[in-house]
Order: structure tokens, then C-alpha cells, then sequence
């Protein structure tokens, strides 16, 4: 099941990006006085009383700012209050009601989404209150007054925010269906190669990038398995910014990917891979996902020898950390390859679902640590005792040791590739928990 999305909303400078950092747990985003420092959307996995969702930072709305940077926040946030499933629409209490508050409340009001009115900066309830009181005037709802720096009130807002999601839940359904998503920048091919994989133009194609507003579902039978394909949105209108426009594509790809037990990560041949495309790889490992890299519009290149090999070194060396990607070069336009990609999701989903038996994985553990002494630091060495799968999707292990400090990043990596030589796990990522145990238990 995917994480519900919320998404905190409102004019610059009313402390989204300090609020973020108090869910998040963590420095995230950039906190400054200057309106418009966070210009694109971050996110981060937040957990309050054992629920899980995904928080999106915005951008603060300008509604009739004509100016290009902010109008450019603007349309981000309208992308994530899209995306969002909770709208977390926050006020600045010492500023007072403003008219653009009331301009982003009726943008959020036309949304239809669940929003909650949070007043920030309310460091002393008392002297506040009534002062927040005003904020009923915006006709969205009792507001609820928070410190986002001083972290009063926080709980609070979150058990208000979190009461929605079980209506969210209810509509998802719960099946054994392989999901898919195909995420990538504007303009790669994306809804290509759906339609090519249907043999139907089912959605639009169009060479302006991000004709693809949402995402879009689309179930395809192959081998009498059924696959739903989760086909990304570029952006909502053309942006006179590429660089700009590059950066939309991201929540929704978030989104997504949390949906997907595999994902396709598509890049343009003609264009070559780019740090975006990275950016964009990196959040689906980050999340555990099976993972194919699928160069598309390999028609376009040209040829000799070498070229495949070239073209592969370079992609493998921008995503030096997730090896294990499966890599196709393909052509939508042609169908060239394209009869190997369900061969290939098959492969990937059924490593995802791989479980070792505990004992086979002690063997090669013991083995491992016999050829290659584990780390030691001021005399004191690792100790291995214990391996055991615990989980899939990703395929996680737990290890048990005599000190976790000593675990080195390295060490973990060569027992990984140990694992990996024995049964491949091609296609997706594997997750350690190194765990501390005593001789003496």
C-alpha cells in the first residue's frame, strides 16, 4: 500500500521549510528570512504513532505575482496541493490575515482536498490566541495554532492531519498485481513505450514536454499475468525554464515509485543520462524498489562496435550506487527490444521475492569471512555470528555482530556481493540491519 502525501502549502516566508525540518527530523530544507529560498519541492518520510507518509516542502504561493522565479513556485505547489492527499495550509500569526492568504485558501478550496489550517509562530498560546482566532475568517476550518521552531503544538496538528488517512487507505486496493512505474524526465518516451507495450495509443504522445498532467494507470496482460503500469506526468504546462521545468517531474515521481514494486527509470538516448536522471534513479533506491534502466530512443544513435559499451560504462558510472539496475536499450518508436521488457519486469519482481534459507546464508557468510579478515579498530575486531533474511521487497537480512561500529560500510558491501555472486538479486537492492549480540548470548 502507498503512503498517504501531504503537502504543507502557503505564502513565502510563514515557516514551511522550519516546520518540514521538525517532521522530517532533520536539516532538509534551507531556513531563511528571504522569501523564495526553497524553490522546488523536497520530500521526506515521516512516521507519527505508527503511521507512515510522505511530506512534501513547497515553495511559497504568490497568487498574482507576475515575477518569474516566484511564479515558478507557484506552479510547483499547485503541482504538489495535485499530488497531495492532506494539504497542510500554513499562516503566519505575527503577519496577521493578509489577501494572499485568502488567495491560496480559495486555490485550495477548489482543490477538493482534506486541508488543515495551521497558524505558525504562536510561541505563547495565551498572548496569541486571540489573534488566531482571526484565521477562521479564510472559511477553511478551525485553525490550529503550532510553534514550528519552538515544536509546540506539533503533535496536535499531526493527529489532525493523520485522521484523514484512513478514508485514503479504503480507496487503495490491496492485490497481488506487479505495479510498475515508469518515471523519468519530460520528453523521454515514457507514454511511448506504454502505448507500444498496449499496441494502442492509449495516452497522448506529443513531443512538448509534460503533456502528461497525472499519473495515469494502465493494465496490460501479458503470459496471462496482469501488469499495471504506472505511466509519470512530465508537468502541468510548458515552462520557459528548462531547468525549472526538470524539477517538477520529481514529487509525482515520489509518488509513484511508493506505489511501484518495480520501476522503470527511462532516459533519453539522443540526450544522455544527466544528474536529473540520477536524482530521479536515487529515489527509487531509496526506497527499495526493482530497478531497470531503459535507454529509449536507441534507434537515433549512431552505431559502431563500441558503442553499446561506452554507453553502458557511462551510465554505470552515474549510478555507481545501484549497480544491480538491470539496463536495456530499447526503441518505442521502432519496437525494438521491447518484446524482452516483460521478461525482464518478471526477472527483477521474482529476485525482489527471493528468500534465502537461513542456513544456505550462514555458509556463505562463514565462507566470506574466512576468505577476507572482518575490520578491527584499537584491537578490538568485528565478530560475525548470524545472518537471517527477515523480509522482501527488498530482500532484507539481519546481521548479528559484536559491535556495530565496527561494521564498516566496505565490509557490509563485500558480504552483500558475496550474496549477490551466489543467487544475483539482479534488479533490485538488498537491505542490512546490523544488530549487536554479546559473546556470552
Amino acid at each position: 500500500m502507498s503512503k498517504p502525501i501531504v503537502a504543507i502549502v502557503g505564502r513565502p516566508n510563514v515557516g514551511k521549510s522550519t516546520l518540514f525540518n521538525v517532521l522530517a527530523g532533520d536539516n532538509i530544507s534551507i531556513v531563511k528570512d528571504t522569501p523564495g529560498v526553497t524553490r522546488d519541492r523536497i520530500y521526506a518520510d515521516v512516521n507519527w504513532l505508527n503511521m507512515n507518509f510522505t511530506l512534501i516542502d513547497t515553495g511559497g504561493i504568490e497568487p498574482d505575482s507576475h515575477d518569474i522565479i516566484l511564479s515558478q513556485m507557484r506552479e510547483q505547489a499547485q503541482i504538489a496541493i495535485d499530488t497531495a492527499d492532506v494539504i497542510v495550509f500554513l499562516v503566519d500569526v505575527r503577519q496577521g490575515l493578509v489577501d494572499s492568504d485568502s488567495k491560496v485558501a480559495d486555490m485550495l478550496r477548489r482543490s477538493g482536498k482534506p486541508v488543515v489550517l495551521v497558524v505558525n509562530k504562536v510561541d505563547n498560546f495565551e498572548k496569541y490566541m486571540v489573534d488566531v482566532y482571526e484565521f477562521y475568517n479564510l472559511g477553511i476550518g478551525e485553525p490550529h495554532p503550532i510553534s514550528a521552531s519552538s515544536k509546540l503544538g506539533i503533535g496536535d496538528m499531526l493527529d489532525e492531519v493523520t485522521k484523514y488517512f484512513e478514508d485514503i487507505e479504503l480507496d487503495q486496493e490491496e492485490d497481488d498485481i506487479p505495479r510498475i512505474a515508469i518515471v523519468g524526465k519530460p520528453n523521454v518516451g515514457k507514454s511511448s513505450i506504454i502505448n507500444r507495450l498496449l499496441g494502442e495509443n492509449r495516452v497522448i504522445v506529443s513531443d512538448i514536454a509534460g503533456t502528461t498532467r497525472d499519473a495515469i494507470d494502465t493494465s496490460i496482460m501479458w503470459k496471462d499475468q496482469e501488469y499495471i503500469f504506472i505511466d509519470t506526468a512530465g508537468l502541468r504546462r510548458k515552462s520557459k525554464i528548462k531547468e525549472e521545468l526538470e524539477r517538477y517531474s520529481i514529487i509525482r515521481t515520489v509518488a509513484a515509485v511508493d506505489r511501484a514494486d518495480v520501476v522503470m527509470v527511462v532516459i533519453d538516448a539522443v540526450e544522455g543520462i544527466t544528474d536529473q536522471d540520477t536524482k530521479i534513479a536515487g529515489i527509487a533506491h531509496e526506497r527499495g524498489k526493482g530497478i531497470i534502466v531503459v535507454v529509449n530512443k536507441w534507434d537515433a544513435i549512431e552505431k559502431n562496435d563500441k558503442t553499446i559499451y561506452k554507453y553502458t560504462t557511462k551510465v554505470r558510472e552515474f549510478l555507481s550506487y545501484m549497480p544491480y539496475a538491470e539496463l536495456m536499450f530499447i526503441s518505442a518508436e521502432t519496437g525494438q527490444r521491447m518484446n524482452k521488457i516483460f521478461d525482464t519486469i518478471q526477472m527483477v519482481i521474482e529476485n525482489q521475492t527471493l528468500r534465502v534459507q537461513t542456513g544456505v546464508l550462514n555458509e556463505i557468510m562463514a565462507e566470506a569471512v574466512a576468505l577476507q579478515q572482518p575490520p578491527s579498530d584499537k584491537g578490538k575486531r568485528l565478530k560475525l555470528y548470524y545472518i537471517t533474511q527477515v523480509s522482501v521487497k527488498p530482500p532484507t537480512f539481519v546481521i548479528f555482530v559484536n559491535d556495530k561500529q565496527l561494521m564498516h560500510f566496505s565490509y557490509q558491501r563485500y558480504i552483500e556481493n558475496r550474496i549477490r555472486d551466489s543467487f544475483g538479486f539482479k534488479g533490485t537492492s538488498l537491505k542490512f540491519i546490523i544488530r549487536e549480540r554479546k559473546d556470552k548470548e
